[in-house]
């Protein structure tokens, strides 16, 4: 069952990975448009404020997988970040977009809850 935790754990890491990219480099680019569904003047005020939230998405990926590292002495630094990830995307999904909820609300969800019942 740890392989299984640990892959859903590096899986929500990867994911913010994925975020950073998006918003630090590929926010004005047509994939980060899309994805954002801006448009090409809003991306470019908004440049700065995306690329900072995608730093705090590159930390919690790091911390993701800094507990990751640590194997089983790693169990309270996951739940401490996948706390922080769950707690980011419901005040994600209730102030910036309901797709939030579903891709690192949830996602943190099964993982907390997979790491704390283990």
């Amino acid at each position: 069952m740890s392989v299984i935790i640990d892959i859903v754990v590096g899986l929500i890491a990867f994911l913010h990975i994925c975020f950073l990219v998006l918003e630090m480099f590929l926010w004005d680019k047509p994939l980060g448009l899309r994805v954002f569904g801006h448009t090409k003047e809003m991306a470019a005020k908004t440049k700065v404020l995306a690329a900072n939230q995608g730093l705090y998405n590159g930390f919690l990926a790091a911390g993701l997988l800094w507990g990751l590292i640590l194997g089983d002495d790693g169990t309270n630094v996951k739940i401490f970040f996948l706390s922080c990830v769950l707690l980011a995307g419901l005040y994600g999904g209730a102030t910036a977009s309901r797709k939030i909820l579903l891709f690192q609300a949830f996602p943190a969800a099964i993982g907390l809850a997979l790491v704390v019942s283990s």
